[in-house]
């Protein structure tokens, strides 16, 4: 039987640490300070998935769960809002977003389920009288955090606009796409306008990005794997240069194409990436 989870014990541990008899680093923490903190214990639950060790996860996942209790003990002592009402209205929401588990919908598939959620979003943000109060706002594009990384946030952006049919039909298309955009960045470079290069290179890797999404590939995920796999090649010539007494200084670029190339034999494709 599963263990019964207290979360109050959570609250309360933190309800003290803020105390007057609390931690003073904990009590002068705010919600500006943790930010940094906030997206580098996301990251780490990232690496700790990649990782495949589930107590390493497991950890990472507290860790993470403690700037939530933290941001909402701050919230409290602001008499904003408490850990419970986040839990209610969460649990509130995702029984609202799948009427076809909770209620009578018929959605059969992931396409259909995406399609409809962003019906019941608009729908939501008009009971909240936002499109009234907000003329400016209700694209569908809204709610996309302008902290993202530009990757991730490409891959939302795109994600959204698919849910409502804006979106390619086959890869070939995609592709075709893509080698336009390189096209147009080779007339850019060719032309040597450092701001339209600038452009070219943003909507060459948008079209990656929307081709990876396309593909159901992570982009973060895969330019990870493969930033991991460039590290392994490189130290690999680094440590065959350093056996053979030379530094990579001294070495020409074909002594380290040479050894690049080794490298890329001697570690199959398969490999899974280092974490």
């Amino acid at each position: 039987m599963a263990k019964t989870v207290d979360i109050q014990k959570m609250v309360d541990l933190m309800s003290r640490l803020r105390g007057p008899d609390g931690c003073p680093w904990d009590k002068e923490q705010d919600r500006e300070t943790l930010k940094p903190m906030l997206i580098e214990e996301a990251y780490e639950v990232v690496d700790a998935i990649d990782s495949g060790d589930p107590q390493e996860l497991c950890e990472e996942l507290g860790d993470l769960l403690l700037q939530v209790v933290f941001h909402c003990q701050i919230a409290a002592e602001n008499q904003e809002f408490t850990l419970a009402e986040v839990i209610d209205h969460l649990h509130d929401k995702l029984v609202r977003r799948h009427p076809h588990v909770f209620g009578d919908a018929l959605h059969k598939t992931s396409e259909e389920v995406l399609k409809h959620w962003e019906e019941i979003k608009a729908a939501e943000r008009q009971m909240r009288g936002e499109e009234a109060a907000k003329p400016a706002k209700g694209s569908l594009l809204e709610g996309t955090p302008k902290g993202l990384p530009p990757l991730l946030e490409a891959h939302q952006l795109t994600s959204k606009a698919a849910r409502v049919g804006f979106d390619w039909t086959h890869v070939d298309p995609i592709v075709d796409k893509f080698r336009e955009e390189l096209q147009e960045l080779h007339q850019a470079a060719d032309s040597g306008d450092r701001e339209k290069m600038a452009d070219e290179v943003g909507d060459l890797l948008f079209a990656v990005v929307n081709l990876a999404r396309f593909l159901r590939v992570d982009p973060e995920s895969a330019l990870k794997r493969s930033n991991r796999k460039f590290t392994r090649r490189f130290r690999y010539v680094e440590d065959a240069l350093k056996q053979r007494g030379k530094t990579l200084q001294q070495s020409s670029l074909e002594e380290m194409d040479t050894l690049w190339e080794e490298a890329k034999k001697a570690e199959p494709e398969t490999l899974k990436p280092e974490t």
